[in-house]
């Protein structure tokens, strides 16, 4: 695909030296998700500053029926943020204001460029909680996160990013700007609309500022790692966390064995708390505005799943717990190739997920090593794959279709979901279609062909669709 040279006169133009670039150097960080399994082209990448300069650089698009690509931190694990055929790379990294910030009604509204790390110490700094958190924190953005419906670590107690979106302000496939930043808990007046772009991942707009409900700040906090035989056992003692602690659960976490292997292993300064190896543990925090540290105590004393237990007894060992579980997804990469599913099943399925799943992976390619681990207490798992030690990574990632299909097919016979987190992007556009049944696949066409007809926004990614002729 190639950009007229009109447009990109066009472009430049209008945004200004410091707006655009062509420069490879520049551009090659952009083109390429962290695990290397997409890498993009494009010829010109747009820096626009402001949310007028993104209505303008669209519409030029629009008229010009040229395809974009949105682009926030570039942390995304689908390649829904690469430009795959040569479209024009939009960045929202300029876009990075806080525009305000409301102690009184608990709200922020960022901008789209915003580093999601840097609007959790504003929040902090008023007294108050912005509770998505994720590993990716210090480099994803605000437009990042809304455009995927970001989970993470406090989905049990908080929500996913949906459940924090009280507004948001969206450039439209057409350069039309929906000026919804509303900062308002009840507005019972027609369709939700911005609940069409989170999630979304840009295909049918692009999210420039969003306005957040804010949580009360937890004044105590309690972070333990318990070892457990089986992931039953982890069941029995998240339901107990949950009798004595109700929402003062922020994290139940789970971990397996061979993923604190790899990371003891590979990465420096970590270490395993326990004299003795276990099959799986449980990652716990607590926090509330009453000291939670006794109830958690006495729901772990009184635990007979319990093997054995770890409570942190300061910040820095409360980090150092946390570690463990924040890089075993990135820690994979040193064992050799890994293929990543992310699904969710109800809690009450994970046990037996875990057992089908990796049988059947077993069963395919003798030798593989399953590491699955993530938010037991909402369903969601990362059952990631590493590689046989006897085989190449090519040769491992080569059957990526088939072993993910497995674990995928798995899932959904347990009532599940072949993507909890991450989003559709390229990865799962085509195969989401073998397990929503055909009204839901023509609904988010409709949809998406309703908003844009001539399929420029960030086109593969989510749903697929036949854009019209000029």
């Amino acid at each position: 695909m190639t950009l007229s040279t009109q447009l990109v006169a066009r472009l430049k133009s209008l945004l200004g030296p410091k707006g655009w670039s062509e420069d490879p150097a520049v551009l090659a960080p952009h083109m390429a998700e962290w695990r290397g399994r997409y890498h993009g082209t494009a010829p010109l990448m747009v820096m626009p500053q402001s949310t007028d300069e993104v209505a303008a650089v669209v519409a030029l698009c629009h008229e010009a029926h040229t395809p974009l690509v949105p682009q926030g931190g570039n942390t995304g694990l689908v390649g829904g943020q690469i430009p795959t055929h040569g479209e024009l790379l939009v960045s929202l990294r300029r876009l990075s204001r806080i525009r305000a910030l409301d102690a009184v009604n608990s709200t922020v509204t960022a901008e789209a460029g915003c580093i999601l790390a840097d609007v959790q110490r504003a929040a902090h700094d008023a007294d108050r909680l912005f509770p998505v958190s994720l590993a990716a924190e210090g480099s994803c953005t605000i437009g990042g996160i809304v455009s995927t419906n970001a989970g993470g670590t406090a989905v049990l107690r908080y929500g996913n990013t949906r459940s924090h979106v009280l507004g948001l302000e969206v450039v439209l496939p057409d350069g039309s700007l929906f000026e919804g930043l509303r900062a308002l808990r009840k507005d019972n007046t027609g369709y939700d609309l911005k609940q069409l772009f989170i999630g979304a991942e840009g295909t049918l707009g692009i999210v420039t500022a969003a306005v957040f409900a804010l949580a009360p700040r937890p004044k105590h906090r309690a972070v333990a790692l318990a070892a457990l035989r089986t992931p039953d056992d982890a069941l029995v003692l998240l339901g107990a966390l949950r009798a004595a602690a109700g929402e003062e659960i922020t994290a139940f976490e789970l971990v397996p064995r061979i993923g604190i292997s790899f990371v003891t292993t590979h990465i420096p300064g970590t270490r395993d708390p326990f004299a003795d190896a276990h099959p799986w543990y449980a990652l716990i925090e607590l926090a509330g505005q009453r000291p939670v540290l006794p109830t958690l105590e006495s729901v772990l004393a009184a635990q007979e799943v319990l093997v054995d237990a770890v409570i942190a007894q300061s910040e820095e060992q409360a980090a150092a717990l946390w570690r463990l579980r924040e890089v075993m997804s990135e820690v994979q990469k040193y064992e050799g190739g890994s293929i990543k599913c992310d699904i969710a099943v109800p809690v009450s399925a994970i046990p037996q997920l875990i057992t089908q799943a990796s049988a059947a992976v077993a069963k395919s390619l003798p030798g593989i090593r399953p590491v699955i681990f993530g938010h037991v207490g909402d369903g969601n798992l990362h059952f990631n794959l590493t590689q046989p030690l006897e085989m190449t990574r090519e040769a491992f990632l080569a059957r990526w279709e088939e072993l993910s299909t497995i674990v995928h097919q798995c899932a959904a016979a347990l009532g599940g979901t072949i993507s909890a987190e991450h989003g559709l992007g390229i990865l799962k556009c085509d195969e989401i279609t073998r397990y929503k049944n055909s009204v839901e696949i023509g609904l988010m066409r409709a949809v998406k062909s309703t908003l844009d007809p001539n399929n420029i926004m960030n086109p593969g990614k989510v749903v697929t669709i036949t854009h019209r002729k000029k």
